[in-house]
């Protein structure tokens, strides 16, 4: 029996069915079952002259179907119902609704037994309703891997001032888990300065920048043209190629140096989670196009089907439905892959653990615990040997999880087990952003609460909104939407139409903010295992927008003898006019002036030699050999073999202080409760009053938690009977009830970890800080074992009894403007009363002295102890308690929420019921003192390099309280030295104001250093850039806080420009990249978290005393040697141009050469090379002395060594000794042509003159310098 042929009515040149990117090659599962269902004609419907969004299926009279297409569409359920998604009912016959369709045909229609029905009933009008956003996947469970980025512009993703992107796009549609079929940047780390097509042209140019290089080139040039030809052409190619050879050699060494490292970083390999659909096809990876499906050959526009693959796919699929894939994702598999760093694409899934370094900008799904995942089996780790998919390019391991141990791996235990405040807790998870931001505190992100729920197989359904690539690290706008599977349709007859309206599930979708990221160059701090999609890659990562390109980098000296041989080029430009003038006035001239003039600059072009650069190259080599070979300086690597002399030219250092200054580890030093200060070996005491206080005389059963300690518990003595003093007593229960606070008031949750012999306890928090003091607290005897949003247990670590549990009511985090934290507790006393009135509530609150002052009660010690801690540059933390009454909690609580829905100046108002009701008249229980510790020998190299005449500035993404305590611990600023702050500028502040706030610094330049935040900093940079600038480098030191990696750049860059000076820049992270790029002189600390700042410096250290060494010693030889080899190149070049000066005059001032051809090529390498190249050896000052005497370092920043006068005496030198030599030939030998035997005496004096001259040179003699002398006069 046949049923009427269904027919879709359209809009015209639109099909609902077939994506908007169809013309990409988009193999879509509707139009293929499109195709099976016979012809199909396309016809506009309008409504109102307008055309309809909502698109009909309707049956068209007069047609017949043939049966079998309709069986495609009858298993079309397989594929997730093709019409499951924005469904709705129009013209149903009047009388009856949804609920009551009763009609004979709508009992057949999903039926698979029943392929004669059509699908839906003639008279059901469904509408298909489709967002542009998502029209692609709503018709494909099995969807294609791509991503697309064009034309997705939400203007809610799109913040204002958002810079534009690299690409240009405005925002990014990302599939999670495929593979991308946009091209992205590739992931991989890149500190090459050149690329195999920019490589030549780049260094040309660079080496062709100099005057000299250039100058060699026109002389060689000139040979080629018949009457400027002196000698052989060879002689002057040869040489200047020669000297090409050694420079572009030394650069392609250098960076393929920097590849090599690089590479080291992109090989580095990551897990990635691959999701396969097991009924797809049996080969993972294999893209669509390879399987039955991909049969379909695209002819003139349309799809041509092979019949038998087109049934064997429906039969297949029809088979499945009644199978063990009934539900959608339980033919979802889940494999593990090793992917290199440099291979991870958008849409990846990659899986982290703790202190794993992030290789690109990623969106966490979901985090889950070490400890929840160790509570069930592992998995079993399976060799799967699959095809790579032609674009991934990597050869992986691949592990093979089954779906359900997958989902207890990420769930940790299952889902009917866990509370809903569970899941949300285990989607919490810390970052390390010190590599980017500079910044020490961890940063706490979330993963989204519609993905930390789902089962990781489910991740094929999300789809990721994405704003453009932005430079922005504390910004991002984002949207995340998952479309649930949904339900396979009854086999039982029913409506089908109404069945899919009545079970249709909505997609979710939730924002994602900076909170849900976490950018690359981070590192994951927290024991957890975290899934996260890969949302930019490479060049448009926050890390890579955040930094400056490299930049070819030339010294000072090279520029200093640049401008030496234009001076050499002008005297002899004025020497050949003279000569051609004089032989003009006293004969007839041979040649035409403008080839005599040409021709004696050619005789003369030995007066810049081209040796010239071949020396200082090879010298330049041979300091960064001894650099990396100095065994005081372990592991240090030159990376920019050009410029090791500049290490003797610095007069400004910029230093970053995370990992640079200080090595990123608190410690607690000191502690005072008001009459007692414990610090060192008094710390034992504190431990002897927590054992007592907290192992004795609370319980009857040390074992057991029925009573437990309260801060009203008298305080207890060791044993009954033991004499103590009351002194001692009332110093045991203020120093119980200070450690009882620190090990309270905090942020800090416990995790345990295990190993092979045993497990042990570690701390998470956002700031150090924190964690250094609840360490310090275990170490006294009181230990904290849990903490989540509810509660706090404390235990006694002599007797590993529960002594303290209590309830958390409200948490007052740490902000940068209240600089205080604070929590309000219930204490739990064992056997709970049966009044909830009865448990003691107690506020506690520390923070900076600043704030506090005004919160606790009077004192006469708080302001003393806090500045002699500050003066030991210890940060300090003023801690208080009140206790409250239950009432009195009550009054706050209410006050409190209602403060909290106020909808304007709601922060405000919340922090005045805070001030109103807890923030007044604290019991002050003490002070507490932690040190950041500092690198080893950072106190003594700052003062040595102080005392070398080098300004320090240290530029930190730290917060401003932080760098004033590092910057007075590492001795920066000295004790006699005013610390003026200037923080908070504005733009709207008044330029009076703001320049009015620099006044103080000018009175007292010398004895005063600056301390500004990142905020004040860029508003001096942008309205009082040239006052700001003019004033800041004349200070001793600079501390610039809360600065990003750009503004780094920028003060570095400003200096150099301003001041023309040399400047430094060192640092161990990501954000200092930037810097260092912008710095004459870039050096890099290998870094915990990171190598970024060593591959990007110019120099690579291990420790920050080294850089001493570096400067002082090997910055003072490189440059004292320089200078000394260019004064002898130059000296060696002028003086034969003296000889052949006074042979042109000899000659009647003929343009013909003294020294011809190879004889001339022969004194510069043969005959004089290795005497003069010795001279790199030499040393005016023992290594003791330079460091002795730091002073010594000031006479090489002035540039004395190779000055315009000390260049003018060598001229001079020359010049008698030019004419000396020539003349006494003459006089002495005769010039008869041809003068073969003058030429040979003076040459050999020539010779003789220049190996004396550096005997005469040489400060400390090496056995080489005896051996070049000496097989010189032999040879």
């Amino acid at each position: 029996m046949s049923t009427p042929q269904r027919y879709a009515k359209l809009p015209k040149g639109e099909n609902p069915l077939v994506p908007s990117f169809q013309s990409d090659g988009y193999d879509s599962d509707i139009e293929l079952e499109l195709r099976e269902l016979g012809p199909v004609t396309a016809n506009a419907r309008h409504g109102d002259g307008q055309t309809n969004s909502r698109y009909s299926a309707q049956p068209v009279q007069g047609q017949k179907d043939n049966g079998k297409t309709l069986r495609s569409l009858g298993v079309g359920r397989a594929r997730s119902l093709n019409f499951d998604l924005g469904l709705d009912v129009e013209n149903v016959p009047q009388g009856q609704d949804e609920d009551n369709i009763t009609t004979e045909d709508s009992h057949r229609g999903y039926s698979a037994l029943n392929d004669e029905v059509p699908l839906l009933k003639q008279n059901l009008h469904v509408n298909l309703e489709v967002d542009s956003s998502s029209r692609w996947k709503i018709f494909s469970p099995l969807r294609i891997p791509r991503v697309i980025s064009d034309g997705f512009n939400r203007s809610d993703l799109t913040s204002g001032d958002s810079e534009e992107a690299p690409n240009g796009e405005a925002s990014r549609y990302i599939s999670i888990g495929e593979y991308p079929r946009h091209t992205f940047p590739p992931n991989a780390v890149s500190n090459a300065k050149y690329t195999a097509w920019s490589f030549l042209p780049r260094t040309l140019y660079n080496e062709f920048s100099f005057f000299y290089n250039l100058y060699f080139l026109l002389v060689a040039l000139s040979q080629t043209i018949p009457p400027l030809r002196i000698g052989f052409l060879s002689t002057y190619i040869y040489p200047l190629a020669f000297v090409l050879a050694i420079t572009l050699g030394k650069e392609a060494l250098d960076d393929l140096g920097r590849r090599k490292r690089d590479s080291e970083a992109n090989m580095e390999e990551y897990t990635v989670i691959r999701l396969r659909n097991s009924l797809q096809d049996s080969s993972f990876g294999t893209k669509r196009g390879k399987g039955s499906r991909a049969a379909a050959k695209r002819v003139k526009g349309k799809f041509n089907i092979p019949k038998h693959e087109r049934l064997d796919s429906i039969e297949e699929e029809e088979d499945s439905m009644d199978g063990e894939h009934s539900d959608p994702i339980s033919s979802i598999e889940i494999l593990e892959l090793k992917i290199k760093a440099r291979d991870l694409k958008v849409g990846d899934i990659l899986k982290l653990g703790k202190d794993q370094r992030i290789p690109a900008d990623l969106v966490i799904l979901k985090s889950y615990t070490n400890e929840s995942a160790a509570k069930e089996p592992s998995t079993q780790l399976l060799e799967c040997i699959t095809k790579t998919p032609p674009d991934l390019f990597v050869k992986y391991q691949q592990t093979k999880l089954t779906a359900d141990a997958m989902n207890r791996n990420f769930d940790g235990q299952t889902s009917n087990s866990r509370r809903d405040e569970d899941i949300e807790v285990a989607g919490e998870t810390f970052i390390r952003t010190d590599q980017l931001d500079g910044e020490t505190d961890w940063k706490l992100r979330l993963a989204s609460p519609l993905t930390q729920s789902l089962d990781p197989r489910n991740f094929m359904q999300i789809s990721i909104v994405a704003a453009k690539p932005d430079r922005k690290v504390n910004e991002f706008y984002g949207t995340i939407e998952y479309s649930p599977p949904q339900p396979k349709a009854p086999t039982e007859p029913v409506e089908s139409g109404v069945h899919l309206l009545r079970n249709f599930k909505e997609p979710q979708v939730a924002p994602l903010t900076i909170d849900n990221t976490a950018w690359a160059n981070t590192v994951l701090a927290s024991n957890a295992i975290v899934l996260a999609a890969v949302i930019y890659t490479g060049a448009q990562t926050r890390q890579a927008l955040s930094t400056s390109k490299s930049r070819s980098k030339s010294g000072l000296l090279d520029y200093e003898i640049n401008n030496l041989t234009k001076i050499l080029f002008a005297l002899t430009l004025t020497l050949s006019i003279i000569l051609v003038v004089l032989e003009f006035n006293q004969t007839a001239m041979r040649e035409a002036w403008y080839i005599a003039i040409p021709k004696f600059l050619i005789l003369f072009s030995t007066i810049i030699p081209v040796s010239l650069r071949v020396n200082l190259d090879m010298g330049k080599s041979v300091f960064a050999w001894f650099i990396e070979r100095d065994q005081g300086i372990p592991d240090t690597v030159v990376r920019t073999s050009t410029i090791p002399e500049e290490l003797g030219r610095i007069e400004y250092l910029l230093s970053d202080k995370t990992g640079t200054l200080t090595q990123n580890e608190m410690e607690l030093k000191k502690i005072h409760v008001g009459t007692v200060s414990y610090a060192n070996e008094a710390m034992d005491e504190i431990t002897s009053y927590i054992r007592q206080s907290f192992s004795t005389g609370a319980t009857l059963d040390a074992m057991q938690t029925s009573s437990l300690f309260t801060p009203s518990s008298t305080y207890q003595t060791a044993s009954i009977g033991t004499s103590t003093t009351r002194t001692r007593r009332e110093i045991g229960s203020r120093v119980r009830d200070l450690v009882l606070a620190l090990a309270l008031c905090h942020n800090v949750t416990p995790s345990t970890e295990e190993t092979d012999e045993h497990s042990f306890i570690t701390y998470q928090a956002s700031s150090p800080d924190e964690i250094a003091i609840v360490r310090w607290t275990e170490s006294v005897g009181l230990r904290l074992i849990h903490r989540d949003r509810h509660s706090i247990t404390l235990q006694s670590v002599d007797t590993s009894r529960v002594v303290v549990r209590v309830r958390i009511l409200d948490v007052f985090p740490f902000t940068s403007e209240g600089k205080r934290m604070g929590i309000i507790l219930q204490f739990s006393q064992g056997t709970e009363p049966t009044v909830e009135e009865a448990r003691e509530i107690w506020f506690y609150q520390k923070g900076a002295d600043t704030v506090m002052t005004s919160i606790v009660v009077a004192n006469d010690w708080l302001d003393e102890e806090t500045a002699n801690m500050a003066r030991e540059g210890l940060r300090t933390l003023v801690v208080g308690r009140r206790k409250l009454s239950f009432q009195q909690y009550q009054d706050f609580s209410v006050h409190y929420k209602q403060a909290s829905l106020s909808l304007k100046n709601r922060d405000s108002s919340m922090n005045r019921v805070v001030k109103d009701y807890l923030e007044n008249n604290l019991e002050l229980l003490g002070v507490t003192g932690v040190e950041d510790r500092l690198q080893k020998d950072v106190k003594p190299s700052l003062e040595l390099l102080r005392n070398a005449g080098i300004k320090i500035w240290m530029l930190t993404g730290d917060k401003v309280e932080t760098a004033r305590c590092v910057a007075v611990s590492a001795k920066l600023v000295s004790r006699t030295q005013y610390i003026h702050t200037i923080t908070n500028l504005s733009a709207e502040l008044s330029p009076s104001a703001a320049v009015d706030a620099l006044s103080l610094l000018r009175s007292k330049p010398d004895s005063t250093a600056l301390l500004i935040d990142g905020n004040s900093l860029s508003h001096f940079l942008t309205f009082h850039q040239e006052a700001f600038i003019s004033l800041a480098v004349l200070l001793p030191a600079v501390i610039a806080c809360r600065c990003t990696p750009t503004q780094k750049a920028d003060v570095a860059t400003l200096i150099r420009q301003f001041t023309r000076k040399r400047v430094a820049c060192i640092g161990d992270g990501g954000n200092d990249v930037s810097m260092i790029q912008a710095a004459d002189i870039g050096i890099g600390i290998v870094g915990k978290e990171g190598r970024q700042a060593s591959l990007a410096a110019d120099f690579s250290i291990t420790q920050f005393h080294h850089l001493t060494k570096l400067l002082v010693w090997h910055g003072r030889n490189s440059y004292k040697r320089s200078a000394k080899l260019a004064q002898f190149v130059i000296h060696r070049g002028l003086i034969i141009s003296v000889c052949q000066t006074v042979y042109s005059i000899s000659t009647r001032f003929e343009p013909v050469a003294l020294y011809r051809d190879w004889l001339l090529v022969g004194y510069a390498s043969v005959y004089t090379m290795a005497p003069v190249f010795s001279l790199v050896l030499d040393r005016d000052v023992d290594e003791g002395l330079a460091n002795l005497y730091p002073e010594l370092y000031k006479e090489l920043t002035s540039g004395a060594t190779l000055s315009y006068r000390t260049f003018f005496v060598w001229v001079a030198v020359s010049i008698y000794q030019g004419g000396i030599i020539q003349g006494l030939s003459q006089i002495l030998v005769g010039s008869n042509i041809p003068p073969g035997r003058m030429v040979s005496v003076s040459f050999t004096v020539l010779v003789i003159n220049e190996l004396m001259m550096v005997a005469c040179e040489v400060v400390t003699w090496h056995w080489i310098m005896t051996l070049s002398l000496l097989g010189t006069f032999a040879a």
